[in-house]
């Protein structure tokens, strides 16, 4: 398969990438600093998505056959990125006429109000008492920008009219790969407190042979 990884630098994009490369993929790997990439058999493609260049985009996605994206602000002083660069990335896609992608946002993000969702319901179907009055209250309080910026990034992808799949992990640690966890649609999981980058990045890959899952968010967790 032809893939796409966008931030293929980063904590999931960088699993993507050797996932992706593992499994015999002609990968395109789009990131800020070629540098970091040295080595590796993959085109590599440089931009800055924060203020991206569409030709260089067009450039990345054109002939592929999905795109994955690691994309998403490390900290409240880099919320937006997501969604400018996310927007960037499907315009690119619709100017090429690609139409598969898969993206990474976060637990929390089905009860933070955004443009397309002002209402959303105050609690998660699948958040037990602790995560719905101390969890999650606590967690979307300290990265406010944060899930603000990954909801909007939601938005522009439900507006898109691309065939999109949007994964929901709760907090990401740097564990090895298990292939091993739980989801559930449209809802996080009962006790899922974590899960590893690396099985976040195995589930995104395992998606693009699953039609069932175009247009789904899907909660994971160990």
């Amino acid at each position: 398969m032809k893939l796409t990884i966008f931030a293929a630098t980063g904590g999931i994009g960088r699993h993507l990438l050797e996932q992706a490369i593992a499994a015999g993929h002609d990968v395109t790997a789009v990131v800020r600093n070629p540098q970091k990439l040295s080595g590796e058999a993959v085109r590599i493609v440089a931009a800055d998505l924060a203020a991206a260049d569409p030709a260089a985009l067009e450039s990345a996605v054109d002939g592929a056959d999905a795109i994955l994206s690691g994309l998403g602000p490390r900290s409240n002083s880099e919320a937006g990125v997501a969604a400018r660069g996310t927007r960037a990335i499907v315009a690119a896609m619709q100017a090429t006429d690609v139409r598969r992608i898969v993206v990474v946002s976060a637990a929390p993000i089905g009860t933070v109000p955004s443009p397309g969702r002002p209402t959303p319901p105050k609690h998660d179907p699948g958040d037990g008492f602790f995560m719905r009055h101390l969890g999650a209250p606590l967690t979307k309080a300290a990265l406010r920008k944060h899930y603000a910026d990954l909801a909007l990034m939601e938005d522009i992808l439900h507006e898109s009219g691309l065939d999109w799949t949007i994964s929901r992990p709760p907090k990401l640690t740097d564990k090895q790969l298990t292939a091993t966890y739980r989801v559930a649609y449209g809802q996080n999981l009962r006790g899922g407190w974590s899960i590893p980058r690396a099985d976040v990045a195995h589930h995104m890959l395992r998606v693009l042979e699953q039609p069932e899952t175009i247009k789904q968010i899907i909660g994971i967790a160990r």
